[in-house]
């Protein structure tokens, strides 16, 4: 019930190997420049999110929402597998509870618990059970789940997409530890991706750490934290409680073969090489958690994590910027995070602003450029690692004019040496201008983990040309109603009512 031997990334993503991007700020000048007025004559910007797994660039743009003009924002999301969908509503679902229900401190702790830890505490086993109960009712019942999650569009998923889903939030809430054993499954993939290395596990994960991840910029994680990650799958131990219950979030199925035949399974297939601190954990806006101490980070990555993700839920309720709690005085005990503003308490924490999220269909990209809906439709687009092959020259048809495009790149995969992840590089870039994107610089922060490129204008030689509407947008500002493009290769792809 593991991965190949020879890779620690595994088969199924559970969390980003970027750190969180707004993506407001990532966005072009020129890119904005296109923007057309939705209904309530605010300008709309669409992102499409291929693999972002986590849902970090949704939390962190939308927390960090009120430092631009009002615009109508609207996020689609693909994946490729219904379990990171799931968790991504998991911790939509958090991210917005009420502060009357749940404090800023407790919020922030359970979030990173959820995110990366693969045993958690008693009282967060009870909250996922409670919110798995709710989410078979939101894939069950839409109109139920407009009521209580408006944020959130489900109505694209395929019905049997939604069948899946029930049955792994039913899985979510089974109280059984023996259901997902994590423990095991955990060592065992340990096991299998170290082989012969297994009994030297300890000097495999120092050399990953400060030859790999520390020099490519992720000097902010520790030693101890790793290691401690390494061998048993909690990143985040951020309370003096007992992490006991298994983390059923990170159980994926897969179909293996048995006797010749392939029967499914349900395991762990996730990350075991690099960790999930790059998220919120090496990056932060408050300078004094990334200084060092005679070289050394004053930090560690659990701390800066922690902080970043208290400072986004306060952001997302307070809609201003957070300020940092006064310094510990010596002597004195520390809390693990800062306390929520009082002037929170009776502030209900709601979506900022006109604000909407899309779930997709699993792995429908190719079959957007076949849609009208999305002609011309995505002003910036997000593409993991895992998911640049879904790359290809027919996302013209879908990006508008000037569109930006961010592709995430393998610097931070311990398995991966320089000229592999040079090679990455080069590969993401033909992918781009084959899908009609040259390179345009780096967003903020670790240049080294992403690319950026700009939609180019169409020449007249482009095949895809006469399908493409104008670049200029009509007079008013409002959305053309162009006709909708013929499909430039075949396929065979159905048109029921349910599918993108």
């Amino acid at each position: 019930m593991t991965t190949g031997a020879g890779s620690s990334f595994g088969t199924t993503c559970w969390w980003g190997f970027s750190p969180a991007l707004d993506l407001q700020r990532e966005c072009l000048e020129s890119s904005m420049a296109h923007l057309c007025l939705s209904q309530d004559d605010l300008p709309e910007l669409n992102i499409l999110l291929v693999g972002s797994v986590d849902g970090r660039h949704v939390l962190r743009t939308m927390s960090q929402a009120h430092r631009w003009p009002q615009r109508r924002i609207n996020f689609y999301i693909v994946e490729n597998n219904l379990e990171a969908l799931g968790r991504q509503l998991l911790f939509l679902s958090l991210a917005l509870e009420s502060p009357e229900k749940m404090g800023l401190q407790e919020k922030s702790e359970m979030f990173l618990e959820l995110l990366g830890n693969s045993l958690i505490r008693s009282p967060t086993a009870a909250y996922l059970q409670e919110k798995s109960d709710l989410f078979v009712r939101y894939v069950t019942d839409p109109d139920f789940q407009q009521r209580h999650l408006g944020a959130v569009d489900l109505s694209a998923l395929k019905f049997k997409e939604r069948d899946q889903l029930e049955s792994i939030f039913r899985f979510w809430r089974n109280p059984d530890p023996q259901a997902f054993p994590i423990a095991r499954l955990w060592d065992l993939r340990v096991r299998q991706y170290l082989g012969t290395r297994y009994d030297a596990r300890r000097g495999v994960c120092d050399w990953d750490l400060t030859m790999k991840l520390h020099e490519r910029g992720a000097r902010a994680i520790g030693g101890r934290e790793f290691a401690r990650w390494r061998d048993t799958g909690v990143a985040f131990e951020l309370r003096e409680g007992v992490y006991q219950v298994p983390n059923k979030t990170l159980a994926s199925g897969r179909l293996l073969r048995h006797k010749g035949e392939l029967v499914p399974a349900r395991g762990y297939w996730g990350d075991i090489g690099t960790g999930p601190y790059l998220p919120f954990g090496i990056e932060s806006e408050e300078p004094s958690l990334l200084k060092t101490v005679n070289g050394i980070p004053a930090k560690s990555a659990q701390e800066i994590s922690l902080y970043n993700v208290t400072a986004l839920f306060h952001e997302l309720a307070a809609r201003a910027p957070y300020t940092p709690p006064p310094p510990t005085p010596e002597g004195a005990q520390e809390s693990p995070a800062p306390n929520p503003d009082p002037d929170l308490q009776d502030h209900k924490a709601a979506c900022p602003g006109p604000v909407r999220i899309h779930f997709l269909p699993l792995g429908c990209t190719a079959r957007l450029p076949c849609k009208s809906q999305y002609h011309q439709r995505f002003h910036l687009l997000f593409f993991s690692c895992s998911m640049v092959h879904a790359l290809t020259p027919e996302l013209q048809l879908v990006s508008a004019p000037r569109a930006t495009l961010i592709t995430e790149l393998t610097s931070f995969l311990p398995d991966v040496r320089k000229e592999q992840a040079d090679a990455f590089l080069a590969r993401v870039t033909a992918l781009a201008a084959g899908a009609g994107f040259a390179p345009c610089g780096t967003p903020e922060g670790q240049n080294q983990a992403w690319a950026r490129f700009q939609r180019r204008e169409e020449g007249p030689g482009d095949p895809l040309r006469p399908l493409l509407a104008p670049d200029g947008p009509p007079e008013d500002g409002r959305p053309t109603h162009a006709p909708p493009p013929v499909c430039p290769w075949p396929s065979s792809v159905g048109g029921g009512v349910n599918e993108v």
